[in-house]
């Protein structure tokens, strides 16, 4: 148990240390580290979970290996589409915005969502408009576009055809943060780029609250990475929470329940990171690895990629 921490995921997928050039994970490990940091601190000095788990989604919506942000993988016509939620487990508030393109920040978007609307979800255009009411530079398409992230949608359509929906991806880079304060209050916080060579507004589960995202001070918060169409379906992060709240399980198991039993039995695959209101933390992932790692009270930083 511990009196605070923060536990964050940078995706998860078929990412195997043998296709991994040592540059590649090492930046994947800084990238990790540099998200906990930003996260810890602010718990550190008494600061909220909310606003530890909004910074810590922060630093990896700026660094383009991530899937969010800068790094946002491409649809099929070549442009992003981006989805958010962040989610208060003290007050059960939540935003989260759905199919943006040009937002550096898709978690500051939905967290102005939620204390700026009456609403929890806003997408696309109107979602946009709403960023330039409140201040937010859109930035343009050149910003998220990487030669990496152009190479796995030629690769995609290749494998795929031009009359199918893409296959299962090889990494599943949805990015989330959760985190206990001082105070005792849970928050969690998702952000991602989707899924490469989608079509057709595709939204996955991060945007949807109690598929991808969800936080409850009676039990825990958690954020989910992988293929959302199977976490909408069995609504993953709400499902770990009440089998916590209605059943008594504890965060360790409801997470094993709630990835290698009840997702895995629908052909599901990914993971995800949640922590409790005593500290406890769970990375369950279903997948040969999922970027991730932890910094709690009075520890130090830990990040690690493939399954130990």
């Amino acid at each position: 148990m511990s009196e605070f921490g923060i536990v964050i995921h940078g995706g998860a997928g078929i990412i195997l240390k043998e296709k991994m050039t040592p540059e590649l994970e090492a930046g994947f490990h800084a990238g990790l580290t540099d998200s906990l940091d930003s996260g810890y601190e602010i718990l550190k000095s008494g600061g909220s979970s909310l606003d530890a788990v909004h910074r810590a989604v922060n630093v990896m919506e700026e660094n383009p290996l991530f899937n969010t942000g800068r790094g946002s993988v491409f649809t099929y016509d070549g442009g992003h589409a981006m989805d958010a939620a962040i989610m208060d487990g003290k007050t059960l508030k939540a935003g989260a915005v759905a199919g943006v393109q040009h937002i550096k920040f898709p978690i500051t978007l939905a967290r102005l969502v939620m204390e700026k609307t009456p609403h929890l979800l806003l997408a696309g255009a109107g979602a946009e408009e709403f960023a330039q009411a409140h201040g937010m530079e859109l930035a343009p398409d050149e910003y998220f576009h990487t030669r990496r992230r152009w190479e796995q949608l030629l690769e995609a359509k290749a494998k795929a055809g031009e009359t199918e929906f893409p296959k299962e991806p090889k990494s599943l880079g949805t990015v989330g943060a959760v985190a206990l304060d001082k105070a005792g209050n849970l928050a969690a916080a998702t952000s991602t780029g989707g899924m490469s060579n989608s079509r057709y507004g595709r939204i996955g589960d991060s945007p949807i609250i109690g598929a991808g995202t969800y936080a409850n001070n009676l039990t825990c918060a958690v954020s989910t990475t992988g293929h959302g169409e199977y976490f909408m379906r069995a609504l993953t992060a709400y499902d770990l929470s009440a089998l916590m709240e209605y059943r008594g399980m504890s965060l360790s198991e409801a997470a094993d329940d709630v990835i290698f039993k009840k997702l895995a039995s629908l052909g599901g695959t990914g993971g995800l990171v949640a922590i409790d209101r005593q500290g406890n933390f769970v990375m369950p992932f279903n997948t040969p690895g999922m970027y991730r790692g932890h910094y709690l009270a009075a520890g130090k930083p830990e990040t690690t990629i493939y399954k130990e």
